[in-house]
């Protein structure tokens, strides 16, 4: 191929890339050594009561932005270095916790109680989805072929439905006067306050994720057990192996490309999950890392953002992603090498 077909057709996919990847990941980065910050001056502002003979002024010294001729606040942007990083991780705090051996305190600082969230999250989550999606996959695939169309259809439901409403969808069975609730507080005779409790909202916020991410995981067994080579299974048949027997040790490893598949997109996912936590309104038990950099980003009440803090946070995440999918990338690395 030529070189200038083969730019013609790669040119742009790099172009894009750099311009909606590249290029914001180096800001991010950029940022997250900096801070900018409104610049302050001090005014004496007089006030008088009213009267003429006796009138009394005093006298008061404010501190206000300074602005420029359009009206608009001036900043300035200074070089931190890792301190962003240092108060995203807790800094003092973290440090006295650290030397008192307290976990405890450790995992009330924002971002390690983010940290822990987000990665029982993320590995508890992964093996029901395998596992979720292989047996309807199965079960689909031996199913007969005139009710194959309606099952499908509606194992592929939850994936179809918008992350927030399905998110949505669950927390309305559960929280308040939710009909689940209704039902377990009639069988057990007793109150049941679901969002007040942090553990059952983090066990709803994994079940709506197995619950919207399996049919993904299903999608993708189903067509690769049209790949299984028939041949080999009916000599297991043969040979007298169980139904498991032949899932074990024929099935599972012909597989094994696409459970990796789905294990990298699951933990790339599940990584930066942030609509459970508005789904679900978790925020004052259990947030993600994506939802901390999400806060950092609000403006207090002065219109400031924390834009050195957000970025900081940002890049750890992606960091947490880099680590995660190491042992993934590396067995495909592998396979790949051997192939």
């Amino acid at each position: 191929m030529k070189f200038k077909t083969f730019a013609m057709f790669v040119g742009p996919s790099i172009l894009l890339m750099l311009v909606f990847i590249a290029f914001p990941l180096v800001t991010v980065l950029v940022n997250s050594f900096q801070v900018t910050q409104p610049i302050f001056t001090t005014q004496t502002v007089e006030t008088c009561t009213p009267g003429f003979v006796t009138q009394t002024c005093t006298t008061s010294v404010k501190t206000v932005p300074v602005l420029d001729e359009a009206g608009n606040t001036v900043t300035t942007t200074r070089w931190v270095g890792l301190s962003s990083y240092a108060n995203v991780l807790g800094g003092d705090r973290l440090t006295r916790a650290l030397s008192n051996w307290d976990i405890g305190a450790v995992l009330r600082i924002d971002f390690w109680k983010a940290l822990r969230f987000t990665l029982t999250f993320t590995l508890i989550t992964l093996p029901f989805v395998l596992a979720l999606g292989l047996a309807v996959a199965v079960v689909v695939n031996n199913a007969a072929r005139s009710i194959k169309g309606p099952v499908i259809f509606v194992s592929l439901l939850p994936f179809i439905i918008t992350p927030v409403i399905g998110a949505l969808s669950i927390r309305w069975l559960f929280y308040g006067d939710g009909i689940v609730t209704i039902w377990l507080e009639a069988l057990f005779s007793t109150d049941l306050a679901v969002a007040a409790n942090g553990w059952a909202v983090e066990f709803l916020m994994m079940f709506y994720r197995v619950w919207h991410v399996a049919p993904f995981a299903f999608v993708i067994f189903y067509a690769g057990l049209q790949t299984v080579n028939q041949d080999t299974l009916e000599s297991a048949v043969i040979d007298g192996a169980s139904r498991w027997e032949r899932l074990r040790y024929v099935v599972i490893p012909h597989l094994m490309p696409l459970i990796v598949f789905i294990t990298l997109i699951h933990l790339m996912d599940a990584y930066r999950a942030f609509e459970e936590v508005i789904g679900f309104s978790s925020q004052s038990h259990r947030i993600t890392l994506q939802y901390l950099t999400y806060d950092f980003l609000q403006p207090d009440d002065a219109g400031n953002r924390q834009i050195s803090s957000a970025s900081a946070s940002a890049m750890l995440t992606m960091i947490g992603v880099v680590i995660l999918l190491a042992a993934p990338l590396r067995r495909t690395w592998r396979d790949h090498r051997g192939g």
